[in-house]
């Protein structure tokens, strides 16, 4: 069976006006993922979201890799759900997103407040009861999601149809984000949204979930690997 590799980006700016940047562990991080894949398959191929802490990822992940560099695909399929428009659609003190994180900022427990509001606005993105306040809906980011995921294996699996007896891609990098790996995750193992919204919050930056795929199936190998980050020690975990 070939294999994909849905890594999340590194630490990106929680709780900043702009999230889409990756801190210096965030690129440290992948640069530690980098090194670790050295004794790994080398991918055939690379996709990735379209959104900068996928871009900035991917990059420090081939400075540590330093092997052969297939080319980024870019597949739009594969960016996170907007995390701006649920926490305004939640609460329209966040439409001037940047004056309110500044705001939130100067409070003593500031990370734990926005986490709060930002939990309580995934909620009510989740519920259902409120899908058409969204651009895009809970029921239609699974969707792209889970197409883009098929978009890579009916490309990857694409010579073996035309040729029976061809080689396919046995191993594909995908650089994504929490809650699309989540998603995937969810429609393999047929899980709750309940569950799912449980697996966004465990989920570690550069941690790698690894899938197995054929023509018939579709399986987790393993989930959210992110031992290249215990080995350089405790405090380069991170979730946000």
């Amino acid at each position: 069976m070939a294999a994909i590799y849905l890594i999340r980006h590194g630490q990106a700016s929680f709780g900043q006006a702009d999230y889409d940047q990756l801190s210096q562990k965030g690129a440290m991080q992948s640069q530690l993922l980098g090194k670790c894949w050295q004794s790994l398959p080398a991918p055939k191929h690379i996709f990735s979201g379209d959104l900068l802490r996928h871009e900035q990822t991917l990059e420090n992940f081939l400075l540590g890799y330093q092997g052969n560099k297939p080319a980024r695909i870019l597949h739009s399929g594969f960016n996170e759900f907007n995390h701006v428009e649920v926490l305004t659609r939640y609460d329209a003190q966040w439409r001037n997103f940047a004056d309110k994180v500044e705001e939130t900022n100067q409070l003593p427990n500031a990370s734990h407040v926005f986490q709060a509001e930002f939990s309580l606005a995934i909620k009510r993105w989740v519920g259902g009861a409120y899908d058409s306040d969204y651009i895009e809906s809970w029921p239609q980011f699974k969707k792209r999601c889970i197409t883009a995921l098929q978009d890579v294996i009916n490309q990857a699996l694409m010579p073996k149809k035309l040729l029976p007896n061809a080689k396919h891609s046995n191993d594909i990098c995908i650089f994504t984000s929490g809650g699309t790996i989540s998603v995937l995750v969810q429609h393999i193992l047929g899980l709750s949204d309940q569950n799912t919204l449980a697996i966004i919050q465990q989920l570690r930056n550069t941690g790698v979930t690894k899938l197995l795929f054929s023509n018939k199936n579709l399986s987790i190998d393993y989930f959210n690997n992110y031992s290249h980050l215990t080995q350089a020690g405790a405090d380069w975990v991170t979730f946000r």
